[in-house]
């Protein structure tokens, strides 16, 4: 949970958490959760000297004056009226990650010839991104003992991070994992070959 002292006194937006700040019209804070992308449920806590409430709703309010030395009031506000008033803010917000999904042969380190348009697509998308990076996740089907698969799924994220350095997208941005057969696409029994299990997902942010 994140907690959010209330000592701020101009208009702020906190994209990765959530939350807009903005000044009362007297000395102190207002804060409002605002709803995640990815609709996941957040919270914030606001500690003042009188107390601390819990925003657990999207669009709830704390209200949080300087002086008082009450816990903070907590209401809600209207979504549309919040973006009327900030949409400069909102504005500012980074574009959404954009994901996408190459695959490989069995047993093997190799894209497909299929995926390469979709590396450059991703690879298109992540240098229009101002200080982009790329986040790369290997994985496999479940043919084959469990740390051998590991190994090859990290060796898949590898192959496509050197496919985009090699593009010339700096290699300090890419980061590149591997998940074994942990998180399949289609879930099969054991020692089941599955095409759409053999993939890197490429997170580009």
């Amino acid at each position: 949970m994140t907690r959010q002292r209330s000592s701020f006194f101009t208009l702020v937006l906190l994209a990765g958490l959530g939350i807009l700040l903005s000044a009362c019209s007297s000395p102190g804070t207002r804060v409002v959760l605002l709803p995640q992308d990815n609709g996941q449920p957040s919270a914030v806590e606001v500690h003042t000297r009188g107390g601390e409430r819990v925003l657990s709703q999207p669009y709830q309010r704390a209200i949080a004056l300087a002086s008082s030395t009450r816990a903070p009031r907590v209401d809600e506000v209207d979504p549309a009226r919040v973006r009327a008033e900030n949409q400069s803010l909102f504005d500012l917000r980074p574009p959404k990650p954009e994901h996408y999904v190459v695959h490989f042969g069995a047993g093997g380190i190799l894209v497909t010839s299929a995926s390469q348009q979709i590396m450059d697509a991703a690879l298109a998308n992540a240098l229009a991104r101002s200080g982009g990076d790329i986040v790369i996740t290997g994985h496999t089907d479940t043919v084959g003992p469990g740390p051998r698969n590991d190994e090859l799924s990290r060796l898949r994220a590898l192959e496509v991070r050197q496919m985009f350095i090699d593009r010339g997208f700096p290699a300090e941005r890419i980061e590149a994992t591997g998940r074994g057969e942990r998180e399949l696409a289609v879930t099969t029994p054991d020692e089941v070959e599955e095409p759409l299990n053999r993939r890197v997902v490429i997170e580009v942010r």
